[in-house]
């Protein structure tokens, strides 16, 4: 099985802390629509598998209409094989969920909805510069939820002057929606974001770690009250609701990204598409693939493992390292693992004849950097 992401590289506005690739001039949008088309049949044979997935992500796919999302939709089903009942989710924003677009999506073969919250408190939105009000956002989750069985929340923790409280009551007012899924993260500080240039400048305080760690902690009791599981860092979900695309991601399968900045994986190589809107539709105009592609070595697919194996509730599988790496590999993690185990950040547990590696409940918060101790390092 495979997946396929498709990048719309538009935005109303720029939020003050992303750094994703997106232009907030809708001009050339149909252009782009059609050219992320044209790439779709130009990258056909790229993917053998069967696509069971479909993502649009961005940017704010949510600025599309029914009859775009419809006609990519229609370009993969041209193209690709694809599964009976595949998971098409669409990343949207409150301010675009009207009830009428909410109705026609819920009518398109669109059956998951990414909705970007990010906090239910006016000030926070204000100061992450988000296009949608708090209001807007309960509206749409009111109409949503009665038309979408499967929904995902975005949440982010960590916003300075966030207090415990103000955090409490966004987790308690997206209980209350009923969604059965919920990805949450960080606010960080990416380079030459305007965030990163108003903390310079005094105009915002800088991020307080302790407070998102506790706004961390919070999350994982708090949800796992309500009977979500933690089955990747930043995502909770009922059962039967986990991102089944993310999870591609996460467990190694192939996926294909279109559009400018999309990036795709074969299992052997990753490639990345141009980030800049006139490049990209010049190069597909010329039915050129305008992307870069990275070869990945033995080592580099281990370390792919090991930081993905220990973000999810699956963790690094022993027997999976010598079938896939080898016995060196498997020796590696067994003498650089024990750091992380003695810290209590890494547990192993014993599973029907393997041996899984996993982050404990006090390692969770510091997977990455945890991970990134047991990589191995290619001298050459």
């Amino acid at each position: 099985m495979a997946g396929i992401y498709i990048h719309i590289p538009f935005c109303k506005q720029a939020c003050h802390y992303c750094d994703f690739h997106f232009s907030t001039s809708l001009k050339r949008k149909s252009e782009m629509i059609q050219a992320i088309a044209d790439e779709l049949v130009l990258r056909k044979n790229e993917i053998t598998e069967v696509v069971e997935t479909i993502y649009f992500g961005g940017g704010t796919p949510s600025l599309l209409t029914i009859e775009e999302i419809r006609f990519l939709i229609h370009t993969i089903y041209n193209n690709f094989k694809v599964t009976i009942n595949p998971e098409i989710s669409l990343e949207a924003n409150p301010d675009d969920l009207t009830e009428i677009k909410i109705i026609e999506l819920a009518k398109s073969p669109v059956n998951r909805l990414s909705i970007g919250i990010q906090s239910f408190f006016e000030d926070d939105l204000k100061s992450m510069n988000r296009a949608h009000t708090a209001s807007e956002s309960i509206n749409c989750l009111s109409v949503a939820t009665r038309h979408f069985e499967n929904i995902t929340v975005d949440l982010i923790y960590g916003i300075p002057n966030m207090s415990v409280e103000k955090w409490r009551e966004n987790l308690k007012k997206t209980f209350d929606s009923g969604v059965k899924h919920i990805s949450s993260y960080a606010l960080t500080v990416e380079p030459k974001t305007a965030l990163d240039s108003f903390i310079q400048n005094g105009k915002y305080p800088p991020i307080d770690e302790t407070l998102a760690s506790q706004h961390f902690d919070i999350l994982v009791e708090e949800t796992a009250k309500k009977g979500f599981v933690q089955y990747e860092i930043s995502n909770f979900g009922k059962l039967d609701y986990f991102s089944k695309h993310n999870t591609s991601y996460w467990k190694g399968k192939s996926y294909l990204g279109v559009g400018p900045s999309a990036h795709s994986f074969n299992k052997n190589q990753r490639s990345w598409n141009v980030s800049n809107n006139q490049k990209y539709l010049k190069s597909i105009q010329q039915k050129i693939i305008p992307n870069e592609v990275e070869i990945l070595s033995l080592s580099d697919k281990y370390n792919e493992y090991i930081m993905t194996g220990l973000r999810t509730v699956w963790g690094v599988s022993f027997n999976k390292i010598v079938d896939d790496f080898g016995e060196g590999y498997r020796n590696h993690l067994l003498t650089s693992k024990d750091k992380s185990i003695n810290l209590n950040f890494l547990e192993v547990i014993a599973v029907d004849g393997d041996f899984i590696l996993k982050t404990t409940e006090k390692g969770k918060f510091f997977a990455d950097g945890i991970a990134s101790e047991l990589f191995v390092i290619d001298e050459n």
